[in-house]
């Protein structure tokens, strides 16, 4: 009888830590939709949209028509994990885009990684696995260094972009598209068309991006980039 209560009481324990482990990681899927990351598996204040990954948002924008009476407080829920984080979003007009981009208010206090081929954003509690990957710190916006033309400079990681790289146009006229050798953590891009933009620091999108696991710790403040295989360079 002693057996059979230790016997239960080890399997009460062991399911027990399988839970807490699980509870680390969340897997939320996502499509490509319009080069962009459409979030499948969350609703805002229970409402089911088209959201979109800003993954360097500081704050989550939503459409002014979405949520009726624009709340300033809405929660956003993980319905495969049955989680929640609150948001205080700003309202936008998103029309052209989606119902809303999720901002790394949702993740602030903790990391997320991106995998490109399997559809998996990982929401970490516990922060980032960084073994074999290139690791770069970073202030506010999560950014990295890149290499552009032979010169070092910051680029936000923003998901919210469905192109290469926008670079800061300087005296150059806005818009206008170039062609660029680009070096991102070690993997060298020939001849990456980009656009100059106004913008204050160069912002690299989907299309470079997706080449990569892509890791960023809010918390910490800092992202890893892992060169993925499966994904050719061009």
């Amino acid at each position: 009888m002693c057996c059979i209560l230790l016997a239960g009481c080890q399997s009460a324990i062991s399911r027990g830590v399988e839970a807490r482990e699980r509870n680390k990681e969340v897997n939320l899927s996502f499509t490509i939709e319009n080069n962009l990351l459409r979030l499948d598996t969350v609703t805002l204040d229970n409402r089911a949209g088209r959201y979109f990954l800003g993954s360097a948002h500081p704050r989550t924008m939503v459409n002014p028509s979405f949520l009726p009476g624009q709340p300033r407080h809405a929660t956003l829920s993980l319905t495969n994990a049955r989680e929640a984080v609150s948001l205080d979003p700003i309202y936008v007009d998103l029309s052209k885009v989606g119902d809303a981009i999720i901002g790394f208010d949702a993740w602030s206090e903790h990391a997320i990684t991106i995998n490109y081929v399997e559809g998996l954003i990982t929401y970490q509690k516990e922060g980032i696995h960084t073994d074999g990957m290139t690791i770069y710190r970073f202030e506010d916006e999560p950014a990295i260094a890149v290499i552009v033309d032979g010169r070092r400079l910051p680029a936000a990681l923003d998901t919210a972009i469905p192109d290469t790289l926008i670079l800061p146009r300087g005296t150059s006229a806005a818009g206008r598209a170039v062609a660029a050798r680009v070096e991102i953590a070690g993997t060298v891009f020939e001849k990456v068309d980009v656009t100059l933009a106004d913008v204050s620091r160069a912002r690299i999108g989907n299309r470079l991006l997706s080449k990569f696991l892509v890791s960023i710790d809010y918390a910490q403040r800092h992202a890893g980039l892992w060169r993925d295989p499966r994904v050719p360079i061009k």
